[in-house]
């Protein structure tokens, strides 16, 4: 009797890895190597914000920032291209954080005036958090390579532009008296683009009761009609 012939041998193969991904299309090891990377420039960031703040733009070497946390430059190259490039990433976040702060309010249904209320609370405490940041580009601006310069002031002018669309449909509204409102715009983010200057933690205001008293003054400006709110900030204690 014959032996029952052998199957033949399938080769056993792996099943292929499944990356899991996420929506838009990114897995998830591109989504933590993403992280990985904005932790290590915030490092940077962090580092350069406190030297170029203390010691100036000028006086403050790449090897510097590097010491201060423990890197070498190569790892500082690997986000930024040079000390202006950092210096430019620097100087563009109290802009693009007044930006995010008319994001928010223009994205909420209510009045011009309570619009305009928030808009510059919120402006001039985001401001304020990112105080070295906002002395930093007002001081060290003219170091700024021209391409970069021109980009900031360019963010600027649209958050001008955008703060200006703001006013003018709470004088359309019937709610705002201002006779020239691309100047007044200009003037009140002056206002609150300058608070880093005089502002001290620790003084009469904190920073949400002087965000307050710049918001209230800044409604007097345009001469608001509308109730508005406090902000739930308590009434400063005097002097």
């Amino acid at each position: 009797m014959s032996k029952p012939a052998k199957a033949p041998v399938v080769a056993k193969t792996k099943a292929p890895v499944q990356t899991r991904r996420r929506p838009g299309g990114a897995s998830e090891q591109e989504h933590i190597r993403d992280a990985v990377s904005r932790l290590k420039s915030e490092r940077i960031v962090s580092a350069a914000v406190e030297l170029f703040y203390t010691q100036g733009f000028t006086n403050t070497t790449l090897e510097q920032v590097a010491d201060a946390i423990k890197v070498t430059k190569p790892f500082i190259y690997a986000h930024f291209r040079s000390k202006s490039e950092l210096l430019a990433d620097i100087c563009s976040r109290a802009i693009r954080v007044a930006h995010d702060a008319l994001n928010r309010v223009t994205a909420d249904q209510v009045s011009a005036t309570l619009k305009l209320e928030t808009l510059v609370r919120d402006f001039m405490m985001a401001v304020l958090d990112h105080q070295p940041h906002a002395v930093i580009y007002s001081r060290e601006e003219t170091h700024l390579n021209p391409e970069d310069r021109e980009a900031i002031n360019e963010l600027r002018r649209g958050f001008d532009r955008r703060f200006a669309a703001l006013l003018q449909e709470g004088v359309v509204a019937g709610e705002f008296v201002v006779e020239d409102v691309p100047l007044t715009a200009l003037a009140i983010g002056g206002i609150v683009g300058w608070s880093p200057v005089w502002y001290r933690s620790g003084g009469r205001l904190t920073q949400p009761e002087a965000a307050q008293r710049i918001a209230t003054l800044v409604l007097a400006m345009v001469r608001a009609k509308a109730t508005v709110s406090s902000g739930d900030v308590p009434a400063p204690s005097p002097a």
